[in-house]
């Protein structure tokens, strides 16, 4: 099922990476973040009131560099969010009212007729809502007041959020649906090569220069009867390398493809190495729940000795040690090489996202798991499985009903999906691991977190690498949602 998709959008300096990282922490909470993934901040999967929803951290709209960046470049780049997203949501700055960027804007998406939900930023207290009654003015319904630093007002605008999103989709019975495979990597790796060499012929277009593919391209073709669609999506670059300010949205265009996908093949390039972009994408596929099959292109540019897919196993593990279970493939798309051995490992994946675990297998594991290496205690108390069992979701989801969500910590968390994995095999698919109490709650949802984490303030800062720390980014509660007292 596809996640829909929120894209924050506004000028510089209105809080768009403090809101992303504020709507992200509901589910860093219940998530121990994995070691050796780092991320740009750009995209996240976050859940409110039990949906699910991707975000997208979308670059600053900035009409005050007009000699550099025309109205046109700028207007496209709003379109592309406006296409992109289900919801959008306009940011402003509650301290400065409305600027001249801001009205401009807000004429874009008005005309545009989607769904537009205006927030007022930095609304701490009430002394600094001076310039809310501005916000009127651009059309819209009257803005959610929030701080997306302390959480203020974080709860209704979430709600406001999900109840603007379109109704969840059903799922096709599993026969019926083809199986979607999204190839995506860096630009220039090789990747529309790649899906002509899969088809057999030319259909992509292939170039040396970098960028070619703007949008995904969906393909059907049917390999041993099974009916597949390949994505071909446009490549992800870093931001500070963006000189087109379009190709900045090339990210959310690759993220929609891979929420309709079931495994995202990562493309890289055998002659240049594992750069940062590929770990990212993984890490973005991982936390989509998504299948993962590493692809490493263009062996035809290496030694001999070097084309083996062993060897790439083996020297891909300290650059994607959050993901040893990926299977990795050795191709040159050029010559065809190793190209007949991509789609079996690739349906494999898939159809290991649709094992199904008997509980009482997956119990009696569980059991010798805990007798074998018993949980640390914490403060006296020690982590207590009373029962487990699989969610009905595609991706490989375990609930686990414990006696208390916050006694389980993440490296005997890994420890847990090492053995679901050694015995129920799941390639190349992350396992997520839900933490239930006896009362139903999940872990990260216990009553006051909110409140407590947002004396802290915070976010994390553009441009930092790695997860966030779940003290510094509060979930956003109701209780956080409420006015500060006088």
């Amino acid at each position: 099922m596809a996640r829909p998709i929120v894209a924050i959008v506004g000028r510089p300096n209105v809080g768009k990476s403090t809101l992303f990282n504020r709507i992200l922490g509901w589910r860093k909470a219940i998530v121990d973040p994995q070691s050796g993934l780092t991320r740009d901040r750009l995209y996240g999967v976050a859940e409110w009131s039990g949906r699910e929803f991707t975000v997208v951290d979308t670059a600053g709209l900035d009409l005050d560099n007009a000699q550099d960046e025309s109205r046109a470049a700028i207007e496209a780049q709003t379109k592309v969010a406006i296409d992109q997203a289900h919801v959008i949501v306009l940011l402003l700055d509650v301290r400065q009212g409305l600027t001249a960027v801001d009205r401009e804007i807000a004429i874009l998406l008005r005309r545009s007729g989607r769904k537009v939900l205006v927030a007022a930023n930095k609304a701490d207290s009430p002394s600094e809502r001076g310039f809310a009654h501005e916000m009127l003015e651009l059309g819209f319904d009257s803005p959610h007041l929030i701080s997306a630093q302390h959480g203020i007002g974080i709860g209704d605008f979430l709600d406001e959020v999900l109840e603007m999103l379109p109704p969840a989709e059903e799922e096709a019975p599993g026969d019926a649906k083809a199986d979607r495979l999204a190839i995506m990597g860096r630009p220039n790796v090789g990747k529309s090569s790649l899906l002509n060499a899969l088809l057999g012929d030319e259909r992509a277009l292939v170039s040396d220069v970098p960028g070619t593919t703007r949008d995904p391209v969906d393909t059907e073709l049917i390999f041993d009867n099974i009916p597949v669609v390949l994505v071909d999506t446009a490549g992800i670059r870093r931001k500070s390398a963006a000189r087109d300010r379009l190709e900045r949205y090339s990210l959310m265009r690759g993220i929609n493809a891979m929420e309709r996908a079931d495994v995202v093949l990562l493309v890289l390039d055998a002659s240049t190495g594992v750069m940062a972009q590929d770990q990212h994408v993984a890490g973005y596929a991982l936390e989509a729940g998504k299948g993962l099959v590493i692809v490493v292109n263009k062996i035809d540019l290496v030694e001999p000795a070097l084309r083996r897919a062993q060897y790439w196993r083996e020297e891909l593990l300290k650059d994607f040690k959050f993901a040893p279970f990926a299977p990795v493939v050795a191709v040159s798309a050029k010559t065809r090489e190793g190209i007949r051995t991509l789609m079996p490992a690739a349906l494999d994946v898939v159809g290991q996202r649709r094992v199904k675990i008997p509980p009482n297998e997956l119990n009696r594991l569980l059991r010798e798991a805990l007798d074998e290496h018993p949980p640390p205690s914490f403060k006296g108390k020690r982590l207590k499985v009373g029962f487990a069992t699989q969610a009905g979701t595609e991706a490989p989801t375990i609930v686990l009903f414990v006696n208390d969500v916050g006694l389980l910590h993440f490296s005997y968390r890994r420890y847990l999906e090492k053995k679901i994995r050694d015995r129920f095999g799941l390639m190349g698919n992350p396992i997520r691991l839900v933490l239930r109490s006896e009362s139903g709650k999940r872990a990260g949802a216990k009553p006051g977190d909110g409140k407590r984490g947002a004396a802290k303030g915070g976010g994390e800062k553009p441009g930092r690498s790695g997860p966030p720390r779940a003290a510094k980014i509060a979930p956003p509660t109701k209780r956080a949602a409420a006015a500060p007292k006088k």
